[in-house]
């Protein structure tokens, strides 16, 4: 039976419901963890005896215990599944860092063994997905016996998954200020305004910011670091940009800003393919590109075993060989 401590703020709960709760966790079962864990992911208790490969009243019998004994209601019951309440997202967290310490645990002994194996996942904000994994590959085949996993998405979604440590390693553009990380530069990251291959600008020899005052900008989600980046260039000269449209995807701003509908600033590792066609141009801004650095950031918490030790190694020193340089986007 696994005695454990439930981490988390329980300010919500009225300090008997805290003691019942942290009483409950202490006798809970691996077990019973990977029950709520699956009814979770499910949404169902059929879905998570499935999952399992039990029976569904086996999976109601021990939910049934588990939040007898915290006196909370670990789900709501909704027409759309079994959502979890705020008891049971505390529970969820326990059974999350358990699963993470039996992985390490296995790893580790696998690299006792001198298995010459291992996994490691990072994380990647969408912009790198152009860029680092030419770095991966490389790692790989000087490491076969290395499994890599890549979670991309953006800069929240990456950043809140090495909070919760789930990723071993993450790439961003801007290492968080609020997480106690370790944070390294694997090298330069440059941002350029791209226009359609028609566009008046393009054979202008030289533009001011000001100049793209009446343009309408396709832009990048609020909180992308993308975004933020415009956000403090279009400040520093005291201007406002006309956003035409906001989206979450590189690749639907390329084609939009080729279709016409806008202009865009964007990292010029993003757009090298459509430039190199034609299909894209590059604006001639005073200032531009602006150059910012791409970073590796592991959370102070997490403790890397040896495969993720190598591919943070790797990619602090090694990088900068696989990202393209920045001189031909310099004017």
């Amino acid at each position: 039976m696994a005695h454990l401590e439930c981490s988390g703020n329980f300010n919500y709960l009225s300090l008997g419901e805290r003691k019942t709760l942290r009483v409950a966790v202490r006798n809970l079962t691996l077990k019973q963890l990977r029950i709520v864990a699956a009814v979770a992911r499910t949404g169902k208790i059929t879905g998570a005896a499935k999952e399992l490969n039990v029976t569904p009243p086996a999976v109601a019998l021990q939910l049934k215990l588990v939040e007898d004994g915290a006196g909370l209601a670990l789900f709501e019951r909704t027409r759309g599944g079994m959502r979890p309440t705020d008891a049971g997202r505390q529970v969820l967290q326990t059974a999350a860092r358990v699963e993470t310490a039996l992985a390490e645990c296995a790893e580790a002994l696998k690299a006792m063994h001198g298995l010459g194996r291992g996994r490691v996942l990072v994380g990647l904000v969408s912009t790198a997905k152009y860029v680092v994994p030419r770095a991966l590959a490389a790692f790989a085949k000087t490491h076969p016996g290395i499994e890599l996993r890549l979670l991309v998405g953006n800069r929240a979604q990456t950043l809140a998954a090495l909070e919760r440590l789930e990723l071993d390693i993450a790439i961003t553009g801007y290492p968080p200020d609020d997480m106690a990380v370790e944070r390294q530069v694997i090298g330069n990251h440059p941002h350029v305004i791209i226009a359609a291959a028609d566009h008046r600008f393009v054979s202008r020899r030289r533009l001011q910011l000001a100049d793209l005052a009446d343009e309408t900008f396709v832009v990048r989600e609020r909180g992308s670091g993308t975004r933020l980046l415009m956000e403090r260039l279009f400040a520093k000269a005291a201007l406002s940009p006309r956003i035409a449209m906001e989206v979450d995807s590189n690749e639907t701003i390329k084609q939009a800003v080729i279709a016409g509908l806008g202009v865009a600033f964007l990292s010029a590792h993003t757009i090298a393919a459509e430039v190199e066609t034609g299909r894209l141009a590059v604006l001639p801004v005073a200032g531009l590109p602006v150059i910012r650095q791409w970073y590796a950031v592991k959370h102070k918490e997490k403790r890397l075993l040896p495969a993720a030790e190598a591919m943070w190694q790797f990619l602090v020193s090694e990088s900068v060989r696989f990202l393209p340089g920045v001189e031909s986007w310099q004017r």
